[in-house]
């Protein structure tokens, strides 16, 4: 792994220039750096980040790819920790998109500044990362939540991206040709996208959970639709702030889960017309959120390779995927 400490811009300016790069499917150019495949936007905020970040004990990072759930667990996250300052009627989540409430941390914080100060954020400090940004080495008991969707892994996050970038984020093409489904589906499979290889995140992530499960929290995307009153709780659990039995019999628990679900956050007027950011409209990050839609997309040679993919990749780990 590459020593990112004590670089001098001139250091650091060798260090990028040194990378392999590769272009994403999209044109995006990317380098690899650490094992992950990194846009090159992203690579000076991620130098930042991991040089200057100081973790405090009840830090709470949401470790995610692109368009695995993460609007979602977002918003899940925010009231869980937010409940004693926010009744579900006076939300901030009724009139601001989760994204406005848990920011990332080189995509936002890093971005703006190479040593941002954090101390005014209210505690526990809420965060999101790409899983590529180094975060299982956080110093300190940190809680690192990462939502996959691992029941079919592959074909939703690379179908739920490419729609949102080719028709939703960039449908004017800024870095050139968006390659064809098969194309792009390739390189997918060869671990080659943003913030990938994608199998990389589960098997780090999911090791760390069995050999930290007290800082390592693994979440399925799958598991959580299907019974998101147990996930609400677990979640509770693992950043310190349990439902108490008063707060369970008053039915808060659904109230934070019908909140969330994905069916009030899309019908919310601030996700169907506001501004994620830039031209890009909140409802661009909603899509369908349901489990077995990329059936609809993927022939069935693509789903058979997609599952003899993963099945290789996480052999041997004891990670059981519903494929």
């Amino acid at each position: 792994m590459e020593n990112t400490e004590n670089l001098s811009s001139e250091d650091e300016s060798l260090l990028l220039q040194s990378l392999e790069q590769q272009d994403n499917w999209d044109g995006l150019p990317m380098s690899k750096f650490q094992g992950f495949w990194c846009p090159v936007f992203v690579l000076h905020p991620l130098l930042c980040f991991q040089r200057n970040f100081k973790a405090l004990d009840t830090d709470v990072l949401l470790a995610s790819v692109p368009k695995s759930g993460t609007t979602w667990l977002k918003a899940l996250l925010f009231s869980i920790v937010s409940r004693d300052r926010f009744p579900i009627d006076q939300s901030p989540l009724l009139a601001t998109n989760s994204h406005r409430l848990v920011f990332s941390l080189e995509c936002f914080y890093y971005a703006e500044d190479d040593d941002p100060d954090l101390g005014n954020l209210s505690r526990p400090r809420l965060s999101h990362s790409p899983p590529s940004s180094g975060s299982p080495q956080f110093p300190h008991r940190i809680q690192l939540q990462d939502c996959i969707r691992l029941q079919e892994p592959i074909g939703p996050v690379h179908l739920g991206t490419r729609i949102f970038l080719k028709n939703r984020l960039w449908p004017d093409k800024p870095y050139g040709e968006v390659l064809s489904l098969d194309e792009a589906f390739d390189m997918f499979c060869d671990g080659v996208q943003a913030f990938g290889p994608f199998w990389d995140h589960l098997l780090g992530y999911w090791n760390a959970s069995l050999e930290n499960p007290d800082r390592v929290l693994f979440l399925k995307y799958e598991d959580i639709k299907r019974d998101p009153l147990l996930k609400v709780k677990k979640i509770a659990e693992f950043v310190g702030l349990p439902f108490s039995e008063e707060e369970e019999k008053e039915g808060l628990v659904g109230d934070i889960s019908r909140l969330c679900s994905f069916e009030k956050l899309k019908d919310l007027d601030i996700n169907k017309n506001g501004i994620h950011f830039g031209s890009v409209k909140n409802n661009s990050l909603f899509r369908k959120g349901d489990i077995g839609d990329w059936q609809n997309y993927l022939t069935p040679a693509m789903a058979e390779r997609m599952k003899t993919t993963l099945r290789a990749k996480l052999s041997g780990s004891g990670l059981i995927l519903d494929i």
